[in-house]
């Protein structure tokens, strides 16, 4: 379903009066408001067509009804999502979960609602119906060779379909690992990656870009082979300049120091973009900013802080994607929630007054450089999200919209209680 432009533009007559005062006490103590305001606008944050429907466990899914039953039905949902925020302009394919038979189609149906397409992913870590060998014991790094050309023909042919739809990047996870000791000869296996990755690169347009991702354990829970930014990063430095390490925030052991990860990896050109979600004990994929949100702060401070120090525009120097699932949420509700909190991280960090933390760091004042960056996470910067999205056309305040307008309820009048997404 489309939102009418009206019913947008009456929300915020609504609530105009009150974000105005909010907005006017904020910008009093903010330098460069309309700066600010205009890289907020301009920040967009892509959402996985995966994620519009409810996610599961292996336990089991719970459907909360509605759910897209098409790849337009899911394109129609992530329109809607970006008429409420205005910071959702793209949308990222999962192939063979969502295969676009007709590209020009499936291109328009997008222009309507404003959208353009994402990095697409591939999938070597299930088997499908239709394919001849099993993923079982690997994918890109399998021993046996024809397990391997079965994988890399689906990463080519997923870069096949990207092209089709002006896609400019293809997003790598492996599953490939090892359960138990011995199974697995790590060097050989990390080879023979290397070497499979070699011919997707290949394959690759020549504006395109190959993300790799790397995971710690799981579905594998001795050795996965490409199990750290360390590993990626050797990988994409072996394959070329169209190759860079792509983090999931869920994809890391506790306690791990994201931000400087992030540092390095941007410092060294190689850092392809982000996975977004939050984590209470290892790869939770729950909505972003619900668990942690100091430690996404701290993660766009260094972004902002690197992507200055090389000139490179905050929108789209990098990519930035959500990849998380919510079992017991209405998913268009959970999208909106993380949106929010990734661009309220943003804004915070657009907030640190930079030029006093370089000096608070130089003379090594611990406890100024502290208070420096506390002083932008404990602004809120809600006022300036609502401002940027009202400039840009959309609701001041989206998830009150959305609930106002039953949208669910919408969905599911049109859809069906039982529909079930494809995806995880």
């Amino acid at each position: 379903m489309q939102l009418e432009k009206y019913k947008v533009d009456e929300h915020n007559h609504q609530h105009l009066n009150n974000h105005q005062r909010k907005l006017d006490f904020i910008a009093a103590d903010i330098d460069g408001l309309d700066t600010i305001l205009q890289k907020l606008a301009a920040f967009q944050i892509a959402i996985p067509s995966w994620a519009l429907g409810t996610g599961g466990t292996r336990f089991g899914r719970f459907s909360g009804g509605g759910e897209p039953r098409s790849l337009e039905e899911k394109i129609d949902d992530v329109g809607l999502i970006h008429a409420l925020n205005k910071s959702s302009n793209s949308i990222s394919l999962h192939i063979p979960w969502d295969i676009p038979e007709n590209a020009a189609a499936i291109k328009a149906l997008a222009s309507q609602h404003g959208l353009h397409f994402d990095a697409v992913n591939s999938n070597t870590f299930q088997d499908q119906p239709s394919q001849q060998h099993s993923y079982k014991h690997g994918s890109l790094h399998h021993v046996d060779k024809a397990v391997r050309k079965q994988a890399v023909e689906h990463n080519i042919e997923v870069i096949k379909y990207g092209v089709e739809l002006d896609s400019k990047a293809l997003s790598v996870w492996l599953a490939d690992g090892s359960n138990f000791p011995g199974q697995l000869n790590m060097r050989g296996a990390f080879e023979r990656t290397l070497e499979s990755l070699q011919e997707i690169y290949e394959a690759l347009p020549a504006d395109w870009k190959v993300w790799v991702e790397y995971k710690p354990y799981e579905p594998n829970f001795y050795s996965t082979t490409i199990g750290d930014w360390g590993q990626s990063y050797l990988l994409s430095s072996k394959l070329g300049k169209k190759a860079q390490t792509l983090v999931d925030l869920g994809h890391h052991l506790g306690s791990t120091n994201i931000e400087q990860i992030v540092s390095l990896l941007l410092m060294e050109g190689k850092l392809a973009g982000f996975h977004f979600n939050d984590s209470k004990y290892g790869d939770d994929d729950l909505t972003v900013g619900c668990i942690n949100p100091y430690q996404l702060f701290l993660i766009f401070n260094e972004l902002v802080e690197g992507m200055d120090a090389r000139g490179m525009n905050h929108a789209t120097g990098i990519g930035w994607m959500i990849d998380a699932s919510h079992n017991v949420k209405d998913p268009i509700e959970d999208l909106l929630q993380s949106v929010e909190a990734i661009k309220i991280a943003y804004a915070q960090a657009l907030l640190v007054n930079q030029p006093a933390l370089v000096q608070a760091q130089q003379q090594n004042d611990v406890v100024l450089a502290q208070e420096i960056l506390q002083q932008a996470y404990r602004t809120d910067v809600r006022p300036l999200l609502a401002e940027a999205r009202l400039r840009n056309g959309g609701a001041l305040q989206p998830l009150t919209l959305y609930r106002q307008q039953a949208v669910r309820n919408q969905l599911i009048k049109e859809r069906g209680a039982l529909t079930v997404s494809t995806g995880l």
